[in-house]
Protein backbone atom coordinates (compact mmCIF):
# COMPACT_ATOMS: atom_id res chain seq x y z
CA UNK A 1 0.00 0.00 0.00
CA UNK A 2 1.59 3.48 -0.99
CA UNK A 3 1.10 6.58 1.12
CA UNK A 4 0.37 10.30 0.60
CA UNK A 5 3.95 10.82 0.81
CA UNK A 6 4.70 8.03 -1.68
CA UNK A 7 2.18 9.70 -4.04
CA UNK A 8 3.36 13.09 -3.61
CA UNK A 9 7.37 11.49 -3.91
CA UNK A 10 6.37 10.27 -7.45
CA UNK A 11 4.30 13.56 -8.38
CA UNK A 12 7.38 15.66 -8.00
CA UNK A 13 10.00 14.15 -9.51
CA UNK A 14 7.72 13.71 -12.38
CA UNK A 15 7.33 16.87 -12.51
CA UNK A 16 11.33 18.24 -12.42
CA UNK A 17 11.74 15.81 -15.15
CA UNK A 18 9.21 17.63 -16.93
CA UNK A 19 10.77 21.16 -16.14
CA UNK A 20 14.24 19.33 -17.33
CA UNK A 21 12.54 18.49 -20.87
CA UNK A 22 11.32 22.33 -21.16
CA UNK A 23 14.38 23.41 -20.18
CA UNK A 24 15.64 21.97 -23.96
CA UNK A 25 12.71 23.12 -25.68
CA UNK A 26 14.43 25.56 -27.76
CA UNK A 27 12.63 28.62 -29.89
CA UNK A 28 12.94 26.42 -33.01
CA UNK A 29 10.95 23.73 -31.36
CA UNK A 30 8.16 25.83 -30.60
CA UNK A 31 5.80 25.60 -34.01
CA UNK A 32 6.36 21.70 -34.32
CA UNK A 33 2.97 19.42 -33.53
CA UNK A 34 2.28 17.32 -30.97
CA UNK A 35 0.00 13.93 -30.28
CA UNK A 36 -2.22 16.71 -28.68
CA UNK A 37 -5.55 17.10 -31.18
CA UNK A 38 -4.51 21.01 -32.23
CA UNK A 39 -1.32 21.83 -30.18
CA UNK A 40 1.54 22.79 -31.16
CA UNK A 41 4.59 22.56 -28.53
CA UNK A 42 4.63 25.97 -27.66
CA UNK A 43 0.68 25.50 -26.51
CA UNK A 44 1.82 22.26 -24.94
CA UNK A 45 4.80 23.80 -22.79
CA UNK A 46 2.44 26.30 -21.50
CA UNK A 47 0.02 24.18 -20.31
CA UNK A 48 2.68 21.82 -18.43
CA UNK A 49 3.91 25.04 -17.20
CA UNK A 50 0.77 26.12 -15.69
CA UNK A 51 -0.82 22.80 -14.85
CA UNK A 52 0.91 22.39 -11.36
CA UNK A 53 -0.33 25.99 -10.55
CA UNK A 54 -4.17 25.31 -11.43
CA UNK A 55 -3.44 21.84 -9.24
CA UNK A 56 -2.40 23.64 -6.63
CA UNK A 57 -5.57 26.09 -6.51
CA UNK A 58 -7.30 23.20 -6.48
CA UNK A 59 -5.99 21.42 -3.93
CA UNK A 60 -6.51 24.64 -1.92
CA UNK A 61 -10.37 24.70 -2.94
CA UNK A 62 -9.81 27.38 -5.22
CA UNK A 63 -12.15 27.85 -8.02
CA UNK A 64 -10.09 26.89 -11.61
CA UNK A 65 -11.23 27.48 -15.46
CA UNK A 66 -9.63 24.97 -17.49
CA UNK A 67 -11.36 25.83 -20.59
CA UNK A 68 -9.02 28.40 -22.16
CA UNK A 69 -5.65 28.50 -23.15
CA UNK A 70 -2.93 28.39 -21.27
CA UNK A 71 -0.68 31.44 -20.76
CA UNK A 72 2.70 31.70 -22.77
CA UNK A 73 5.16 31.76 -20.11
CA UNK A 74 8.19 33.57 -22.24
CA UNK A 75 11.36 32.22 -22.20
CA UNK A 76 11.88 31.16 -18.38
CA UNK A 77 9.59 27.74 -18.50
CA UNK A 78 11.49 25.87 -16.54
CA UNK A 79 11.91 27.64 -13.83
CA UNK A 80 8.01 28.73 -13.84
CA UNK A 81 7.19 24.93 -13.66
CA UNK A 82 9.34 24.35 -11.05
CA UNK A 83 8.13 27.36 -9.36
CA UNK A 84 4.17 25.95 -9.82
CA UNK A 85 5.44 22.63 -8.77
CA UNK A 86 6.73 24.31 -5.49
CA UNK A 87 3.67 25.97 -4.78
CA UNK A 88 1.61 22.50 -5.68
CA UNK A 89 4.08 20.62 -2.78
CA UNK A 90 3.27 23.01 -0.45
CA UNK A 91 -0.44 22.99 -1.41
CA UNK A 92 -0.60 19.24 -0.92
CA UNK A 93 1.54 19.59 2.57
CA UNK A 94 -1.34 22.10 4.10
CA UNK A 95 -4.43 19.59 3.51
CA UNK A 96 -5.36 16.11 5.38
CA UNK A 97 -5.30 12.81 3.41
CA UNK A 98 -9.40 12.80 3.22
CA UNK A 99 -9.59 16.33 2.32
CA UNK A 100 -9.38 16.29 -1.39
CA UNK A 101 -11.63 14.14 -3.97
CA UNK A 102 -8.59 12.64 -5.53
CA UNK A 103 -4.79 12.50 -4.52
CA UNK A 104 -1.56 13.43 -6.24
CA UNK A 105 -1.55 10.09 -8.62
CA UNK A 106 -4.36 11.84 -11.02
CA UNK A 107 -2.06 14.64 -11.46
CA UNK A 108 0.79 11.94 -12.27
CA UNK A 109 -1.36 10.86 -14.74
CA UNK A 110 -1.35 14.54 -16.41
CA UNK A 111 2.34 15.16 -15.86
CA UNK A 112 3.23 11.85 -17.68
CA UNK A 113 0.73 12.15 -20.12
CA UNK A 114 1.68 15.29 -21.59
CA UNK A 115 5.93 14.96 -20.73
CA UNK A 116 5.06 11.85 -23.16
CA UNK A 117 3.45 14.34 -25.49
CA UNK A 118 6.97 16.51 -25.57
CA UNK A 119 9.00 14.88 -25.76
CA UNK A 120 7.31 12.66 -28.64
CA UNK A 121 7.13 16.13 -30.39
CA UNK A 122 10.72 16.68 -29.97
CA UNK A 123 11.71 13.00 -31.29
CA UNK A 124 13.79 11.70 -28.32
CA UNK A 125 12.42 8.08 -26.77
CA UNK A 126 10.90 7.72 -23.62
CA UNK A 127 13.15 5.04 -22.23
CA UNK A 128 15.17 7.22 -19.83
CA UNK A 129 12.28 8.33 -18.19
CA UNK A 130 10.99 7.89 -14.62
CA UNK A 131 8.54 4.69 -15.82
CA UNK A 132 7.27 5.13 -11.75
CA UNK A 133 5.21 8.10 -13.05
CA UNK A 134 3.65 6.89 -15.84
CA UNK A 135 2.45 3.42 -13.84
CA UNK A 136 1.16 5.31 -11.41
CA UNK A 137 -0.76 8.03 -13.65
CA UNK A 138 -1.93 5.18 -16.00
CA UNK A 139 -3.14 3.01 -12.61
CA UNK A 140 -5.15 5.82 -11.77
CA UNK A 141 -6.58 6.69 -15.05
CA UNK A 142 -7.34 3.01 -15.23
CA UNK A 143 -9.29 2.76 -12.40
CA UNK A 144 -10.91 6.08 -12.74
CA UNK A 145 -11.22 6.92 -16.29
CA UNK A 146 -14.45 5.69 -17.39
CA UNK A 147 -15.33 5.38 -21.35
CA UNK A 148 -18.15 8.22 -20.86
CA UNK A 149 -15.62 10.81 -19.56
CA UNK A 150 -13.13 10.64 -22.16
CA UNK A 151 -13.77 13.25 -24.18
CA UNK A 152 -13.16 16.19 -24.80
CA UNK A 153 -9.51 15.91 -22.87
CA UNK A 154 -8.70 12.44 -24.37
CA UNK A 155 -9.76 10.20 -27.12
CA UNK A 156 -10.45 6.54 -27.01
CA UNK A 157 -7.89 4.06 -26.05
CA UNK A 158 -5.21 3.35 -29.05
CA UNK A 159 -3.48 -0.32 -28.42
CA UNK A 160 -0.04 0.09 -27.11
CA UNK A 161 2.62 -2.10 -28.85
CA UNK A 162 3.83 -5.05 -27.37
CA UNK A 163 7.06 -3.39 -26.26
CA UNK A 164 5.82 -0.33 -25.27
CA UNK A 165 6.80 1.22 -21.85
CA UNK A 166 5.05 2.88 -19.05
CA UNK A 167 4.95 6.34 -21.13
CA UNK A 168 3.98 4.55 -24.49
CA UNK A 169 1.10 2.84 -22.27
CA UNK A 170 -0.52 6.20 -20.73
CA UNK A 171 -0.42 7.65 -24.01
CA UNK A 172 -2.09 5.14 -25.86
CA UNK A 173 -4.86 4.78 -22.83
CA UNK A 174 -5.27 8.39 -23.35
CA UNK A 175 -6.00 8.23 -26.52
CA UNK A 176 -2.49 8.62 -28.49
CA UNK A 177 -1.05 6.86 -31.37
CA UNK A 178 1.86 5.16 -30.61
CA UNK A 179 4.25 3.76 -32.95
CA UNK A 180 6.62 0.72 -32.03
CA UNK A 181 10.33 0.92 -31.30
Amino acid sequence: MTTREDELAVLARGLDQAAGIVDTVDESDLARSTPCADWTVSALVDHLVVAPERFAQMVRGEEVDWSGPAPSRGDHRGEELRRGAADLMEAWQGVGSNDTPMGPDWQSAEVAIHTYDLVAALGRPTDGLDQEVADRGLAFMRANLKPEMREPAFGAEHTAPEDADAYERIAAFAGRAVAAG
